[in-house]
């Protein structure tokens, strides 16, 4: 299916807290009361419509454990959304909140929308972290907040729903606080298609000059294909009469 944007996502937090849950929920709709631990990370995928638009969500879930937070920051590259989750009946999870925050802001964008999710609300008779605690550090840090449920469902759409709305407004927005002096890259990479299907005629150029572009071989596609990227839109356009794929990618620098 095609989508008009991807956003990649990072999923943290503690062992335990419920993430691979979260993300099971999200995907495929059910819910594995016994999940094994995370080794190194987990990836899953799914597509939404915001305003209309098919967006794809590109899911990474990571492992809680210390001895992989090396591999988890190699992840935070290229985000465009991180969840940020703690367990509402363990007061450690959400105590351990800042060094988890303090890791995704030293090594994500400083654009990267961060959902603080309290997971497991279905136990309130266990809770050890009140709601208003969980809001008080979404608002002190900047987060956006809600408490859910992996096993009964409660908000888990809304999460992931609100935190590609949230990345979507930036991109309208143009993406980037020029005040902060984080810049945005917006190259477009376009080609195209023969009557069999394959590419051909390979161009880059800037999406706000559309006929300043440079000819590239293929070897050089297949480079600038691989570069990290926290949205992606893709579309078909017109261009010099003919009709031609263009790739718009969104680096975070």
């Amino acid at each position: 299916m095609s989508y008009a944007y991807l956003f990649k996502y990072i999923i943290i937090g503690d062992t335990g807290v419920g993430k691979s849950c979260l993300l099971l929920q999200f995907t495929d709709k059910r819910f594995q009361p016994v999940h094994d631990l995370t080794i190194g990370v987990e990836f899953g995928a799914r597509m939404i419509t915001i305003e209309s638009k098919p967006i794809k969500l590109q899911i990474w879930d990571t492992a809680g454990q210390e001895s992989f937070r090396s591999i988890t920051r190699s992840y935070y590259r290229g985000a465009a959304g991180a969840l940020l989750v703690y367990d509402i009946t363990r007061r450690e999870t959400f105590n351990h909140l800042a060094s988890w925050l303090e890791d995704a802001r030293q090594h994500a964008s400083m654009n990267m929308t961060i959902m603080l999710i309290g997971n497991k609300c279905d136990l309130a008779h266990r809770r050890a972290v009140s709601t208003e605690e969980g809001e008080q550090f979404a608002k002190e840090n900047g987060l956006v907040f809600m408490e859910a449920s992996a096993k009964t469902a409660q908000n888990v759409e809304e999460a992931f729903v609100q935190t590609a709305s949230t990345i979507y407004k930036k991109i309208q927005d143009g993406v980037f606080d020029a005040a902060n002096e984080v810049r945005a890259c917006k190259n477009f990479l376009i080609w195209q298609i023969d009557d069999d299907g394959w590419p051909y005629n390979f161009r880059m150029g800037s999406k706000s000059d559309m006929e300043e572009t440079k000819e590239l071989q293929l070897e050089e596609m297949e480079v600038l294909l691989k570069v990290e990227f926290a949205a992606a839109e893709t579309l078909w356009k017109k261009y010099e009469n003919e009709k031609v794929l263009i790739f718009i990618f969104l680096c975070f620098k």
